[in-house]
């Protein structure tokens, strides 16, 4: 074998590896990172009814459990703004004595993307008076902000006032 014949071989091994690998190269670049498939709007809608069911168990500790630690909880009857799980604990504690049980009028769901989504609309809860047992329907307009944080969604703000015309 001459040392033409050599040189020659040994160019066509690096172009055909070096295009074997830009070929892969490609590839891997085009497939990008796996991220999850975006929630439907009736998944988010759904989270309602798992926060509805944490309100169920009278435990502020486990309706908590449904914000981020950083969530804002602008609430429906109090004037204090909550901004961190010490002071969201403090306004369920003093609003789940009244065993309220919420549902849902109307619902405006907006799915941002994989990991984050709004619902927004209109709730009433039943409202049951702890010393005389009364009964009284607050209407509200309401927004959750959720987002999903290691893989699991987390309230991240909570708007709910009571309707000005009602």
């Amino acid at each position: 074998m001459t040392r033409r014949s050599i040189s020659k071989r040994a160019a066509v091994v690096t172009v055909t590896t070096a295009l074997a690998l830009g070929t892969l190269g490609t590839v891997a670049a085009t497939a990008g990172p796996q991220h999850d498939a975006k929630p439907s709007k009736k998944q988010i809608a759904a989270l309602f009814d798992g926060w509805n069911a944490a309100l169920q168990t009278g435990d502020p500790k486990k309706v908590a459990n449904r914000y981020a630690s950083d969530a804002v909880l602008l609430p429906t009857v109090s004037n204090e703004i909550r901004t961190d799980r010490p002071e969201i604990v403090d306004y369920f504690e003093h609003f789940l004595p009244n065993k309220p049980v919420g549902k849902k009028i109307e619902t405006i769901v907006n799915v941002l993307d994989s990991n984050s989504a709004i619902d927004t609309g209109i709730y009433e809860f039943t409202l049951t008076d702890p010393d005389t047992g009364a009964k009284r329907v607050v209407e509200a307009r309401y927004t959750y902000e959720y987002e999903k944080r290691g893989g699991k969604w987390l309230i991240v703000n909570h708007h709910s006032s009571v309707m000005p015309e009602g």
